[in-house]
């Protein structure tokens, strides 16, 4: 009874053992599966300029098929190396291709447009016979750049102690709409002080906006520092873009002529004053390692397999 009941253990776990081996041969296709390692969109992008778009990926043994990147959805460029020539492009509002500079890990954009903003998407497929496909997403918005340095507007030469102070900060115009920060004496004005107006929005057909921001305040003791009233605007577009315009202001003494000076300046250092930050902000996003839990059950199932298979043996 005991042999008898040995043997027809031995042989459901044959079938286990079946079954195991199959489980097997799937994992071991996904283990070996092709992965989007970084895809690169520049989250902000500079109108006119030219903008490189990466995808890389790791093919794990398999063979490129294709590499198609689409924007809102929509088809652009698609790379197929066995294909003669490999590249191939798709007319979609925004989008210039530079095929000649191009390849299956980038596409090169040539002066990109307010229409160029959007969702960018890389899609990249094994051959067969898995034909397995991997995408991930990134956004992109076109910026224009204002053409002139925020300007400050009412002031006057000379304030007295407990004088009103009421000024504007305007920027040109832009896209999207410039963000404007008040400093009085190099620290951020208290927000009471601030002063926010709405947007204006041209009628033009690239729809530019243009900030204004104001100031008020009564001038106290503490605002004058060795005789001087410093107001500064600062304006930013992201990481893309930073000017600022500041004004200096004497205290209203009768042994000092009047003195009104304006001169543009940065946040920190003189060394960083009005830079355009060129070097925009990227959307990177890091595929992260798929391998694990295949080993964790690769490991389990071998496991399992191996202890089945000395048990019968033992039971021999």
């Amino acid at each position: 009874m005991v042999v008898h009941a040995t043997t027809t253990s031995c042989k459901k776990h044959g079938v286990l053992i079946l079954w195991i081996i199959f489980l097997l041969s799937i994992i071991e296709d996904y283990a070996l599966a092709i992965k989007l390692t970084e895809v690169r969109v520049p989250k902000h992008a500079i109108r006119g300029q030219d903008v490189k778009l990466e995808c890389h990926y790791d093919m794990e043994g398999e063979a490129l098929y294709s590499v198609k990147w689409y924007k809102d959805g929509r088809e652009f460029y698609r790379y197929v190396p066995r294909d003669d020539p490999p590249q191939q492009t798709f007319p979609v509002e925004g989008i210039t291709v530079n095929v000649q500079n191009s390849t299956n890990s980038h596409v090169m954009l040539e002066s990109i447009n307010l229409f160029s903003s959007g969702k960018y998407r890389c899609e990249a497929s094994a051959e067969a016979p898995s034909f397995q496909t991997v995408a991930e997403n990134g956004e992109m918005m076109v910026v224009v750049l204002p053409e002139s340095d925020p300007f400050i507007s009412g002031g006057r030469p000379r304030y007295q102690i407990g004088d009103h102070v009421r000024v504007n900060c305007t920027s040109a115009r832009s896209k999207p709409a410039v963000q404007l920060a008040w400093y009085i004496n190099s620290e951020l004005a208290d927000p009471a002080y601030v002063q926010h107006y709405p947007t204006i929005v041209s009628l033009a057909p690239d729809h530019l906006e243009t900030s204004i921001l104001g100031l008020e305040f009564r001038i106290k003791p503490k605002h004058f520092r060795r005789g001087d009233l410093k107001l500064k605007c600062l304006a930013t577009i992201s990481t893309v873009y930073w000017k600022s315009n500041e004004e200096s202001m004497e205290s209203d003494r009768p042994q000092k002529a009047p003195i009104l000076e304006s001169r543009k300046s940065g946040l920190s250092t003189a060394s960083r004053a009005d830079r355009v930050q060129a070097n925009n902000g990227v959307s990177s996003h890091q595929v992260p390692a798929q391998t694990s839990l295949a080993t964790i059950i690769i490991l389990s199932v071998w496991f399992t397999l191996l202890n089945t298979v000395q048990i019968c043996f033992s039971a021999r």
